[in-house]
């Protein structure tokens, strides 16, 4: 009995031990491997007098040749959100590619061919850099669930350098380790696509499994793998400090907005130059492609210093 109580007690705390290694290792894996300070946690989005300084012509050629490429990660369950999304705000991006861990007869994906989140999405980024390196500098990773105004992205973009390697969005931090929510969205610049690509077959640095006992989710693990790289997750907010990259729905907002700030609830709520919102219904992004994209005050000019043109196709507008 003595023999078995000890025995136990043995593997008890070994178990105990080797949880907190693998914890330990997801939250500080990579911090010995910063090789810069990390100069900008928080990045803003141009004001209209920087835009303005910006010749008309230059102003054409950049809402012109600014191009996103959008990924969205589906599984067979959300076939009514891959539906909205689909004909919604995806029609804004420079391309669209659904990324489906199985084939589904009735839309257009590419098969991953697994159910796993974090496979799904190092599958997605391999596939979208392999294909597209040479067309797109900006990558935008989304889930059915959210809803992106692409031209409030551009428009966040346009001062950015692509070939410095951005990794931006709806910026949070558990422990030691700063990622971006896959809530939000998430913004890769070509730089930081490429970088990412080095290291997915090093699993030394980007395993495809995320720990021995508890599995950390995909945006946690792409932030592990692009510590390694040296890229750093930045928090996107608008020249007044808010958020632009949301993780819950403009209605979730507006509530809290209505019993925080009862007398400010539009200040209180959200971005005017919002990029994304998350937890939508399909009917509820058909809602916001609306109030988006179609309402407008009659007799009321907006006199926006840039134009983004949507690419062919979006007819919705």
């Amino acid at each position: 009995l003595s023999e078995s109580s000890s025995f136990l007690k043995g593997v008890m705390l070994g178990s105990i031990f080797c949880a907190l290694i693998t914890m330990l290792g997801h939250i500080r894996i990579g911090h010995g491997n910063r090789t810069h300070h990390h100069e900008h946690h928080h990045l803003q989005a141009p004001n209209k007098e920087d835009i303005l300084k910006i010749s008309e012509a230059e102003r054409m050629e950049l809402s012109k040749s600014f191009q996103v490429y959008c990924i969205v990660l589906v599984k067979p369950k959300d076939v009514s959100l891959w539906a909205a999304v689909k004909e919604t705000w995806t029609k804004h991006c420079d391309k669209a590619e659904f990324f489906s861990s199985e084939n589904v007869k009735v839309f257009e994906s590419i098969n991953v061919e697994t159910n796993d989140m974090w496979l799904m999405m190092r599958k997605a980024y391999k596939y979208a850099f392999d294909k597209y390196r040479d067309q797109y500098n900006w990558f935008f990773l989304a889930r059915p669930t959210t809803f992106a105004v692409i031209e409030n992205l551009k428009y966040f973009l346009l001062k950015k350098d692509p070939s410095q390697p951005f990794y931006l969005g709806h910026a949070v931090k558990s422990g030691d380790l700063e990622y971006v929510s896959v809530d939000g969205g998430i913004v890769l610049s070509i730089e930081s696509m490429k970088r990412l690509n080095s290291l997915l077959n090093v699993p030394e640095k980007c395993p495809e499994q995320g720990g021995m006992i508890w599995k950390i989710s995909e945006d946690k693990q792409l932030a592990v793998c692009l510590k390694y790289a040296g890229v750093f997750a930045e928090n996107a907010e608008d020249a007044n400090g808010k958020d632009v990259f949301n993780t819950k729905s403009v209605g979730l907002f507006i509530k809290e907005a209505m019993t925080n700030h009862p007398n400010q609830v539009v200040e209180g709520c959200c971005s005017d130059t919002a990029v994304t919102f998350n937890g939508l219904t399909p009917n509820q992004m058909h809602v916001m492609m609306y109030g988006v994209y179609r309402l407008r005050a009659f007799g009321h000019m907006f006199n926006d210093a840039l134009v983004f043109l949507p690419p062919n196709g979006s007819e919705n507008d």
